[in-house]
């Protein structure tokens, strides 16, 4: 953002004590924006010790493995994102087994970081079919992940701390796994 949203001003970085504080405020009204991470949600879909991922069909890092996952919409939880962006990449219907964990990354070379909730997950019904930006999916062994990998700066830890959870845990039970529920707020504020 370069222009206040308000009046219209050129935006200045803030002067502050701590380098990471990445705000920026209007010299004229005094309105601050603050950067963000962008939220998004993916799923490990597991079947017989093996994982599927898709190949990209978008940039960045078009034509590399990726875990099935992308943005979350406003309003959106991420365990109904996960799903939802499975069923859109992959055309199958999942049930999340187990979270997996919160990764953040940048997405690509640009300046936008991304907050990435991951889960494992077990197919439930629909049929395999590569659409929306996946131009592939493929089933591999814990062992035997492919390469090139998408976001190198999360998807190796992500598929990491995925084979240690399949290593101790290879077949979850969604209802003995109390971080799989979902809370939502009555209306959206």
């Amino acid at each position: 953002m370069t222009y206040c949203a308000a009046c219209g001003a050129r935006l200045t970085k803030a002067a502050g004590p701590d380098p990471d504080d990445r705000h920026w405020v209007c010299p004229t009204c005094g309105r601050a924006y603050y950067r963000s991470a962008k939220p998004c949600a993916g799923a490990l879909i597991e079947q017989d010790g093996a994982v599927l991922l898709v190949r990209r069909n978008i940039a960045p890092f078009r034509d590399h493995w990726d875990i099935p996952g992308g943005y979350l919409h406003e309003t959106e939880h991420p365990a109904d994102g996960a799903r939802r962006e499975v069923r859109e990449e992959t055309g199958l219907r999942v049930e999340l087994t187990q979270l997996l964990g919160i990764f953040l990354d940048r997405y690509g070379s640009n300046d936008s970081y991304t907050f990435n909730v991951y889960y494992r997950a077990r197919p439930v019904g629909g049929t395999l079919q590569p659409a929306d930006d996946a131009a592939e999916a493929c089933w591999f062994a814990a062992a035997a992940l492919p390469t090139p990998i998408a976001f190198p700066g999360h998807i190796p830890q992500v598929l990491a701390v995925w084979q240690a959870a399949v290593a101790a845990n290879p077949h979850p039970d969604p209802a003995a796994d109390s971080t799989l529920a979902v809370h939502l707020m009555d209306e959206p504020v």
